[in-house]
């Protein structure tokens, strides 16, 4: 850091105080676009590929941190830049680190560096935010320029060449991912072909079903794409191109982050692209959309206007001729979510399943409604709900029966069915099935696997996890401290669930405690925090007072908490770690601001002075309160250790 290095002894002590505390992992969230640039490759949006982001990586790695979880890395639109919006098989283009094509050695110098300072002098100014409008624009220029310079390149490239060995390389990538690239490409053309963005907005209904021709239509469907991908083959392998430029690049960070220690979690997003949603359109029902019921974390609940896997393509007929007779075989939607799995299987080490519940029970509304607010409150689940009047469609999908279900709570209710035979697990479990088994061919453990569980877990979902094991999110900001049973209070965490003190949608936990104290409400927080921090009640109230009185005391301990806990897995976003106050998405809105907080390219100076204030997260002062509140016997165990990041601690003060 800039105020100085790390103590030599900075990383023997954080790891031993970890193992102690039975801290299995600890994960710094961050999301592609956020990640800060190196001079000289500034676009305005960041990415982990980039030597920026590779120097994020490794600081990341020097203060303890032993994964990173990825937002979803599908490629987004130029008018959306939401993550969860993102394709499912493609990877993100605008993640191309566009320096390092203009080292001859490695890339064959596809790009001119002259034309890459170019496009950084441009950008519009200020690196706080992403500028996702203008990255887009100027990323696809410079990649253009790549493609057409390999083109002219590998003609002339001689045997053993960089160029030379980026031809055989692309044309094997294109023959192992033929199938999804081919698909993905011809949405893009389609787009130019129609003069609309949106498929459905497309004039001819045979391209708006390329890939979902009805009984009878497959052959001459499968003629439109015949002639599509020979009159437009240079604008697919120009896309293929690009896909082999980020999945290499990915590669390489793997690479990278294996021999440092750090495991890469993905995100295995619940929702759906609009090119998937075309591209897949015959594996989901047609009539209802996904979204989120009311919560407590959305009164209101969300139309997320995400289309929904059909159940009666989970399975095929049963197997009369192979050798299980009489066995369901998994069908198309089983297929598509293995295949899902098993490439982000084999491009990180874990998976963040993103809103489970969308997997086990997903809350559904009709689709095509004026009002998709109302539409969305007024929906249901759509294997729990046997005999609606309003639904009545979704009997035929229900796996519970009517008195299976409790009547005096909400529909949307975790308590709405009140219990399920071990057989109706196995059939709410079905998704979850396929990814367990694809986790299990990669050689993952169970518990490599996150499950975004927050205010929303129904009984199906309850009874699907337990039976493998998989704990949920703990959101310690959220906790409600009149309610010892509240879920988000860190007493009532177990060994595998993972716990934190925000995420990338809640507010940064800095500007939370700014709130806290000019509402009167810091009192209680630092009467909590003292009770689970300061286990004797001899000098609690001494602690409590410093909570209040010391800068930043409040939010360390905050974070000491966490790692108090009986949770094994602790997860800190970007945000937190670096004591920012800028929110990074507020869900349910739309706006220019969400999705685009970075990390500031000066963020080891900015991290150095905070720490000097206690207004970053000093992750040796938080292990040690954390240590200490195993009371007398661990401080006895301990003692040595807990110094020694005490003493770390102040260091890092000073500076």
């Amino acid at each position: 850091m800039p105020r100085g290095s790390l103590p030599d002894d900075y990383r023997r002590h954080v790891t031993a105080a970890l193992a102690a505390l039975n801290v299995r992992n600890l994960v710094l969230s961050i999301h592609d676009p956020s990640f800060p640039s190196a001079p000289g490759e500034d676009l305005g949006r960041g990415s982990p590929y980039s030597e920026g982001g590779m120097g994020f990586l490794e600081f990341a790695r020097e203060l303890g941190f032993n994964g990173i979880q990825l937002g979803p890395q599908g490629q987004t639109s130029e008018d959306n830049a939401s993550p969860y919006d993102g394709t499912l098989f493609s990877r993100n283009v605008l993640n191309v680190a566009l320096a390092s094509l203009t080292h001859e050695e490695s890339w064959g110098g596809l790009l001119r560096l002259e034309r890459v300072q170019a496009l950084v002098s441009a950008r519009p100014g200020g690196e706080g935010r992403v500028k996702h409008r203008y990255a887009f624009r100027a990323q696809n220029e410079a990649l253009e320029d790549a493609w057409e310079a390999f083109q002219y390149k590998r003609l002339q490239a001689a045997p053993g060449s960089a160029v030379a060995w980026l031809s055989e390389h692309f044309d094997t990538f294109r023959r192992e991912h033929q199938e999804w690239m081919e698909r993905d490409a011809l949405y893009d053309v389609l787009c130019t072909e129609h003069g609309r963005p949106y498929w459905k907005e497309w004039p001819s209904e045979w391209d708006r079903r390329l890939w979902s021709p009805r009984s009878g239509e497959e052959a001459a469907f499968t003629k439109r794409r015949q002639v599509l991908l020979t009159k437009y083959a240079g604008q697919v392998e120009a896309y293929a191109f690009r896909q082999f430029l980020v999945h290499s690049q990915h590669a390489a960070l793997r690479e990278r982050t294996a021999a440092w220690g750090l495991n890469l979690f993905g995100d295995l997003q619940i929702g759906y692209s609009p090119r998937d949603a075309w591209t897949y359109q015959g594996l989901f029902l047609g009539s209802y959309l996904m979204g989120a019921p009311p919560s407590r974390t959305n009164p209101e609940g969300q139309p997320w206007n995400y289309p929904v896997l059909d159940p009666a393509q989970y399975h095929g007929p049963p197997d009369a001729a192979g050798p299980y007779p009489g066995v369901r075989q998994p069908g198309p939607a089983l297929w598509f979510m293995s295949s899902r799995v098993n490439k982000m299987l084999s491009e990180y080490d874990g998976l963040r399943i993103d809103h489970p519940h969308g997997l086990v029970c997903p809350w559904v509304y009709r689709s095509g409604e004026l009002n998709a607010l109302r539409a969305v409150q007024s929906g249901a689940r759509l294997f729990s709900s046997p005999d609606l009047s309003d639904h009545p469609e979704l009997a035929r999908w229900a796996i519970v029966a009517p008195e299976q279900l409790e009547r005096s709570v909400p529909r949307y209710a975790d308590g709405w069915v009140r219990e399920l035979s071990q057989e109706q697990v196995r059939r709410y479990s079905a998704l979850f099935d396929a990814i367990i088994a694809a986790a299990n061919a990669h050689g993952r453990k169970v518990s490599d696997l996150l499950c975004e569980v927050l205010s929303t877990m129904p009984h199906p979902l309850q009874r699907v996890m337990e039976q493998y094991g998989l704990g949920r999110f703990r959101v310690t900001q959220k906790a409600d401290l009149a309610n010892p049973r509240d879920v988000y209070r860190s007493e009532n965490a177990v060994p595998q669930d993972w716990i934190m003190v925000g995420n990338h949608d809640t507010k940064p936990i800095w500007a939370l405690a700014e709130r806290w104290r000019k509402e009167g409400e810091a009192r209680a927080h630092a009467d909590y925090l003292a009770w689970r921090l300061h286990p004797e009640a001899e000098g609690r109230e001494d602690f409590t007072r410093r909570l209040l009185e010391e800068p930043g005391m409040l939010v360390q301990a905050k974070f000491a908490d966490l790692f108090a806990s009986r949770a094994e897995n602790v997860m800190v976003f970007f945000a937190d770690l670096l004591g920012m106050k800028e929110t990074y998405n507020a869900p349910g809105t739309v706006s220019e601001e969400n999705w685009s907080l970075r990390v500031p390219n000066g963020y080891r100076r900015e991290y150095g002075e905070k720490l000097g204030s206690d207004g970053a997260l000093n992750l040796p002062k938080a292990l040690a309160l954390a240590l200490r509140a195993g009371g007398e016997a661990a401080r006895a165990r301990h003692g040595q250790l807990i110094a020694a990041l005490e003493r770390l601690a102040a260091e890092l003060q000073r500076g």
